[in-house]
């Protein structure tokens, strides 16, 4: 049996814990506070997701345990980088199940966890789903994104079921800047819809908002390959190549003998005209 640890017992971790258990694991869910952890282990039940009782299968601790085949981290997403300094989390791929960006410093969730959990595979689940309904046991449906196929893969046989449909997706920034600014999008959907403004306007919003979503995911992408290129050693050497190209180009202009860029481009068009070695 595989074991699933749960970082966080608020209403989503604790579904998820439910959910891991359904699947199969050995699950350990954490409650930050030692008390509210006993308390939730001895009534077998979460207040903040009542009427779902926990299955034998998972076990409440203030404590993580040393080993783990996945760490699903469930808490809010502004203590996401205090969690993860204060625990000494297993040697497990960790699965970020929050959505969010870290005030102050913008961060997504999978860019806090590599800088704190830098050796850890880490992956990212989110969809369109409401904690009482994965509890339940209902039909659902969520994505696993992450760069790795085998992580996903991994992932995906843990946690997925009949009824809790788990697909891989090869793109967590897009996957996260989704679900991080989907709600802005619902927000200003309602907002057309209070002011009467029409079905037509409230689609057109929707349809906008999508397309800014995927020109900031595209974005997001060349922040982060610049910031993972910006220290190695060929990045400096780059740099100064496409300063000296202008000399070059110069360089070629003045074999020519033309003076100039332009002028050699006309030269060029001219009926029956040869390069010279210099330049072809």
């Amino acid at each position: 049996m595989s074991s699933v640890v749960v970082v966080g017992a608020g209403a989503w971790g604790t579904a998820l814990a439910i959910q891991a258990a359904r699947a199969g694991n050995d699950v350990t869910l954490w409650a930050r506070d030692p008390a509210r952890a006993r308390a939730i282990a001895a009534s077998r039940e979460n207040p903040r997701l009542p009427n779902h009782r926990l299955p034998d299968a998972v076990r409440v601790v203030d404590a993580l345990p040393a080993v783990a085949d996945a760490v699903l981290l469930v808490v809010p997403m502004q203590h996401l980088r205090g969690v993860l300094a204060s625990l000494p989390a297993p040697a497990a791929p960790h699965v970020v199940c929050i959505k969010g960006v870290e005030a102050g410093t913008l961060r997504l969730p999978l860019e806090v966890v590599a800088e704190l959990r830098a050796v850890r595979p880490a992956a990212v689940l989110t969809g369109p789903n409401f904690a009482h309904e994965i509890a339940a046991g209902l039909p659902a449906a969520s994505v696993i994104a992450a760069t790795d196929a085998a992580l996903r893969d991994r992932i995906i046989a843990l946690l997925g079921t009949a009824a809790f449909r788990l697909y891989g997706n090869d793109d967590p920034i897009g996957a996260q800047v989704g679900g991080a600014a989907k709600n802005v999008i619902a927000i200003a959907a309602g907002a057309v819809t209070g002011a009467g403004l029409g079905e037509n306007a409230r689609a057109a919003l929707i349809t906008r908002g999508l397309a800014e979503l995927s020109r900031l995911a595209l974005r997001v992408r060349r922040r982060q390959r610049r910031r993972r290129t910006s220290g190695q050693p060929g990045s400096a050497r780059a740099r100064r190549s496409r300063c000296r190209l202008p000399e070059r180009r110069q360089a070629i202009v003045n074999s020519a003998g033309c003076g100039s860029i332009p002028a050699l481009r006309r030269q060029q068009r001219q009926p029956g005209h040869r390069p010279r070695d210099a330049y072809s």
